[in-house]
C-alpha cells in the first residue's frame, strides 16, 4: 500500500474527514437545462484517457467516446476576476474550472453527490493525498452492511477505491474542515450526473491532472463552490 504526499500533521483529520465523502453509482443525469454558459473551447484532451501508470497502479483506459464532449478535459475561454490557481466548482453545470492566466481555464467534467450539494461558499485546499484510504460514514454502513468493516479500518488504496487516485480536502477560511472533497472515481460513467452519494468526483485521469496543478494553502488554492 503506497500513499504519497500525505501531510502528517493532518493524519487524524484524514481518518475523520474521509468519512465525510463516499461514492457509489449514479442515479440522475444532468438535465439539458442545467448546462452552464457557453464557452469557447481552445483545446480538448481526448487523448488523455488511455491506460495510465501511476504509483505502481495501472489505471484502465476510459472509453472517452462514451463521455459527452462537454465533460472531457479542455482548455476554455473563461473570464473571471479570480487569480490563476483558483478552482470554481459549478455543481449545477457539472463542471470544475481551474483558472489559468489570460482569460483561460482548464474545465473538467464532474459528478456531484449528496454531500456535494450540501455546501457552497469559499474554501481552500488544506491538503491533498495520492491514493487515499476510504472510510465510509456509519450511516452508509447501516444501509450497506458489507462495507461496515471499512468504517474504522478503511479501505486501502486501489483501483476500486471509491475515492480514486487522488483526494483534495477543503477547509473554510476559519481553518475548519468543510467535509467537502474533490476526488477521483473509477466510475467514469457517473461524470455529468447527480450521484447517490459522495462529494465532487472527477475521472481518475482528470483528478491526477488537477492534483498536479493544485498547491495547498489559503493563498494558493482558493475554491469557490456554486450551487
Amino acid at each position: 500500500m503506497r500513499i504519497r504526499n500525505a501531510f502528517p500533521v493532518f493524519g487524524l483529520l484524514a481518518t475523520l474527514a474521509l468519512a465525510g465523502c463516499s461514492a457509489t453509482s449514479d442515479s440522475a443525469s444532468l438535465d439539458d437545462k442545467g448546462a452552464g454558459p457557453t464557452v469557447q473551447t481552445a483545446q480538448i484532451f481526448n487523448d488523455a484517457y488511455g491506460v495510465t501508470s501511476d504509483a505502481g497502479y495501472s489505471l484502465p483506459a476510459i472509453p472517452i467516446n462514451r463521455v459527452k464532449p462537454e465533460f472531457r478535459r479542455q482548455i476554455v475561454s473563461y473570464q473571471s476576476d479570480e487569480r490563476p490557481g483558483t478552482i470554481i466548482v459549478n455543481t449545477r453545470e457539472r463542471h470544475l474550472y481551474y483558472i489559468l492566466p489570460n482569460g483561460k481555464a482548464v474545465r473538467y467534467g464532474i459528478g456531484v453527490g449528496k454531500q456535494g450539494f450540501a455546501w457552497s461558499g469559499t474554501a481552500y485546499v488544506a491538503w491533498k493525498q495520492e491514493w487515499p484510504n476510504w472510510h465510509p460514514p456509519k450511516e452508509m454502513a447501516v444501509r450497506r452492511p458489507e462495507i461496515a468493516k471499512y468504517v474504522e479500518d478503511g479501505m486501502g488504496p486501489g483501483l476500486t477505491n471509491p475515492l480514486g487516485a487522488r483526494a483534495m480536502y477543503l477547509f473554510n477560511e476559519e481553518g475548519k474542515d468543510t467535509l467537502f472533497r474533490l476526488h477521483g472515481t473509477p466510475e467514469w460513467a457517473s461524470i455529468g450526473t447527480a450521484a447517490s452519494s459522495g462529494c465532487i468526483r472527477l475521472m481518475n485521469q482528470d483528478v491526477i491532472d488537477l492534483y498536479s496543478r493544485v498547491r495547498p494553502g489559503k493563498t494558493t488554492s482558493k475554491v469557490i463552490v456554486i450551487q
